[in-house]
């Protein structure tokens, strides 16, 4: 396993760490360097990917940043686990949805070690909770790829304000609603991170 495994304590601003990853898929592609998968938080945020639209944003004070990943636009906060990688497909198989679809299994799978069941929705990109009867969106997944090396990454949403979705229509998905891990079960998810990881690398190598 060539991955750095880099777990940040403090938020990090958004521009740097996409500036991080792409300097980070420069050098993988030119000198061979470590693949990353890297934990961390972002501060109040708005970002928008290549797909969305200005309808989408139902607050216009709010400051949205545009960015190059795939999907539309979603909030990032406090309280929010965010998983950002750079990951080599050509040491791989050069196919984008089995990406996802690792993506997909490796959140579904660590939740499921909270007793929380979800599911993902080939209709709509992201891992998703049957909320009695509701469905709700518990985590987001938005990549983009380049030279074969896909970076950017998924959030989970364990404790943080919900109310912070409600000035956008998030990822373009009007009918389903946004839900976080401690208004499903108020438990310790302090490990999910670890857990988490050990998923996600796990299911990258087979």
């Amino acid at each position: 396993m060539n991955i750095e495994i880099k777990k940040s304590e403090k938020p990090i601003k958004y521009d740097d760490a996409i500036k991080l990853m792409e300097t980070r898929l420069l050098d993988i592609h030119e000198n061979d360097s470590k693949e990353l998968v890297w934990i961390l938080e972002h501060k109040d945020i708005y970002t928008a990917g290549t797909n969305f639209k200005e309808s989408e944003i139902l607050d216009k004070s709010i400051d949205v940043i545009k960015t190059n990943r795939g999907g539309k636009i979603t909030y990032h906060g406090p309280g929010q686990l965010i998983c950002y990688f750079v990951i080599d497909l050509k040491k791989r198989k050069k196919d984008i949805r089995k990406l996802i679809s690792t993506i997909e299994e490796s959140i579904i799978e660590t939740l499921r070690l909270y007793d929380i069941d979800t599911f993902a929705d080939k209709k709509n990109i992201g891992i998703w909770y049957n909320d009695k009867s509701s469905i709700k969106k518990v985590a987001a997944i938005g990549v983009r790829v380049r030279k074969w090396i896909a970076y950017h990454g998924f959030s989970i949403n364990i404790n943080n304000d919900i109310d912070k979705y409600k000035k956008i229509i998030p990822c373009g998905i009007s009918d389903k609603g946004i839900i976080n891990l401690k208004n499903i079960k108020d438990q310790n998810y302090q490990n999910l991170d670890d857990k988490l990881i050990k998923n996600f690398i796990s299911n990258l190598e087979n």
